[in-house]
């Protein structure tokens, strides 16, 4: 990996922003990304309403994915690296999913960083949740993405990566459902790159989610994805996503089933397996806070049905749909 200045003079930035009816929310999005950053490539996955001419309007390219083909995220980064290469290309690219906002100053400190951490394919910062009192559901989003600062394993789906390290790997894997940029930066790092997060305001999301079925469907496709990325990349030495695997099992079915079977043979089993949910929860309730270690424990639950669904479709050779929350 050879090393050259990464300051926001010397090396041209571009972005790929994908989404699909975000609305406001995506002009909001084009409208954060600075000047400077370009060229700025919009990927719409079949969207109904004026995404496309909001988009032509200020000033992106437009990628219109072919919606015959299944569609995941990763393959609408990947349309739209492609694209973004096609109209000349960018030493970096930011990747911004349309229901977020850049935050100012984001994109000088990142390619600062780049310049810090020469072996950095992929900086990332602080995202949060734009309107955590909405919600509780909000509010788990934003404790969900407060990771610890300094070199990691992963990113999330906005990040700021070199366009070459990333072709290079073959991009984003196109059929994952979820899980994609866990996947990509460990392929990444396999090729001798490293992730970093750094302390600096990234982006501002809106999860927009108000109802207990869109967190329960999040949580599914959390599970899925632990899943197929245990079943893809879970031998030695990443061992990706096998400890979230045997952890949805053990809370979200093991553990329920052999208290169902307590009920009929051994009442006091059952007992039991409830008590180790209480202590469990109140574990996590003293080390997280009420609703974010309450929800933990709880989203066993529907984590367990997106293990069991991918599993199951795995067997009958049957492509699992897109999991959507909203």
């Amino acid at each position: 990996m050879s090393e050259t200045t990464m300051t926001r003079a010397t090396r041209q930035v571009g972005a790929v922003v994908i989404g699909r009816n975000e609305g406001p929310r995506l002009v909001a999005c084009l409208a954060s990304i600075p000047a400077g950053v370009k060229p700025v490539v919009y990927v719409d996955s079949g969207s109904t309403d004026d995404s496309i001419a909001a988009a032509q309007r200020a000033g992106a390219k437009v990628v219109a994915l072919d919606m015959t083909q299944p569609f995941t995220a990763a393959r609408a980064r990947n349309a739209g690296l492609e694209a973004l290469n096609a109209l000349g290309g960018a030493d970096l690219v930011q990747f911004i999913d349309g229901d977020c906002i850049l935050q100012p100053g984001w994109i000088d400190a990142a390619c600062k960083a780049f310049s810090t951490h020469p072996g950095a394919a992929v900086v990332c910062g602080r995202r949060r949740e734009r309107f955590p009192e909405a919600s509780v559901w909000n509010r788990l989003c934003d404790a969900e993405w407060d990771t610890p600062v300094g070199q990691a394993k992963a990113c999330g789906g906005d990040a700021l990566m070199r366009t070459d390290a990333v072709t290079a790997v073959g991009g984003f894997n196109p059929g994952l459902i979820a899980g994609e940029e866990p996947d990509l930066c460990l392929r990444l790092r396999a090729a001798g790159w490293q992730v970093w997060r750094i302390p600096v305001e990234m982006t501002l999301h809106d999860a927009a989610m108000t109802r207990f079925g869109q967190w329960w469907n999040r949580s599914r496709r959390a599970g899925h994805a632990y899943a197929e990325g245990a079943a893809l990349h879970g031998s030695p030495p990443e061992r990706h996503w096998v400890a979230e695997r045997r952890r949805a099992l053990i809370w979200g079915l093991y553990l329920p089933l052999a208290a169902l079977v307590g009920l009929l043979v051994a009442p006091w089993m059952a007992g039991l397996i409830l008590l180790a949910y209480v202590l469990q929860t109140l574990r996590l309730i003293h080390r997280l806070g009420l609703e974010q270690g309450a929800f933990l424990v709880l989203g066993k639950l529907p984590e367990a049905i997106g293990v069991i669904e991918y599993h199951l479709n795995r067997i009958r050779r049957r492509r699992t749909g897109l999991i959507e929350y909203k």
